[in-house]
């Protein structure tokens, strides 16, 4: 008699749990049922007389065994994915985060489109680490203080340059003097917490920043600082068309920062002329004069105090302009 083999939509089934620590997610995930994935799981754990998972409330963990099988699940279903991309590829993916998308990718697009009619491009909002091949991504940008994925091809597009912004009327009330930012309103964002403390190390400062207001996303830091609700701390690749417009202004200017822009590149789709085209245009677009720091140097910054924020200006009593309140800024 032959061995006994499991059916693959059990494997399937089992992988997904494990990954996402959820069988209500794996379900989803797969277009089934939570009933149909707890069956496929129990199925294997019959077969193979041992438990693969542990069924708590909320979540769902692997033993030891269940985990060694769902991660080599996972290599396989992902050399399986690559190796039919590699002859039937999908649409063409950029991904990036949502105010890299919004601010920068969405108004430069279109000369892509004159450039390559024929090439359709898709877009997935992210800017933490992906599966290349499960999120069906072809090309990202992201910063370098994320950590890339393993075999990734990175390209190094431009050095990061930071600053803070805040709109024209705001500026007008508020900086007289470099060190007129110890009255102002800081912004900062979740996502990166530490924008001011790492802005404070690139001029030279040893200053303890506290921002008053913490936003999710840049997008809504930099609306907020457009509104005149404070001073925001920006790369300023986010800001440019803001700047150009007058919508903002950097009243001390932009420094290098410690990190990069690069471009993550699919290693499976790197020979993929559509996958080409994008990156060449890409490096060539970030690489165009005024994308970096130089055309804006920065004002030398002589702080009084070596802390800045607790005591600035406050948003009017009651306002509720979407952040939360005197976070506790720790660094990255």
């Amino acid at each position: 008699m032959g061995t006994r083999r499991p059916s693959l939509n059990a494997l399937r089934a089992l992988e997904a749990t494990v990954r996402l620590s959820s069988m209500t997610a794996a379900a989803e995930e797969l277009s089934v049922t939570h009933g149909a994935v707890s069956r496929h799981i129990k199925s294997l754990e019959e077969m193979f007389g041992i438990p693969l998972v542990m069924r708590g409330t909320r979540s769902v963990a692997a033993t030891p065994e269940g985990g060694r099988l769902a991660n080599d699940l996972s290599n396989a279903f992902a050399l399986i994915a690559s190796s039919v991309e590699q002859l039937q590829p999908g649409p063409l993916t950029l991904s990036c985060s949502s105010t890299i998308m919004m601010s920068w990718v969405i108004p430069r697009i279109g000369a892509f489109h004159e450039l390559h009619p024929e090439i359709e491009v898709r877009f997935n909002m992210n800017y933490d680490r992906i599966d290349f091949v499960r999120d069906e991504i072809s090309v990202a940008i992201r910063n370098s203080m994320i950590e890339p994925p393993r075999e990734v091809i990175i390209k190094d597009l431009i050095d990061e340059w930071i600053g803070p912004v805040c709109s024209p009327e705001y500026a007008a009330r508020h900086f007289r003097v470099p060190t007129d930012l110890q009255q102002c309103v800081l912004l900062a964002t979740k996502t990166r917490p530490g924008g001011w403390a790492d802005w404070a190390k690139a001029v030279g400062q040893d200053v303890e920043f506290q921002p008053q207001k913490l936003y999710d996303h840049f997008y809504l830091l930099i609306q907020a600082a457009a509104c005149g609700l404070g001073v925001g701390m920006v790369p300023k690749i986010l800001v440019l068309d803001d700047l150009r417009s007058g919508k903002l202004v950097a009243p001390l200017g932009f420094v290098a920062g410690s990190f990069k822009l690069v471009l993550w590149v699919a290693p499976h789709l790197r020979a993929r002329a559509e996958t080409r085209a994008l990156v060449d245009w890409l490096t060539k677009e970030f690489r165009k004069p005024g994308m970096q720091g130089e055309t804006v140097e920065a004002v030398p910054v002589k702080l009084n105090s070596r802390r800045v924020g607790a005591s600035a200006n406050r948003s009017p009593a009651g306002r509720d302009d979407g952040a939360s309140s005197r976070p506790r800024v720790a660094n990255r």
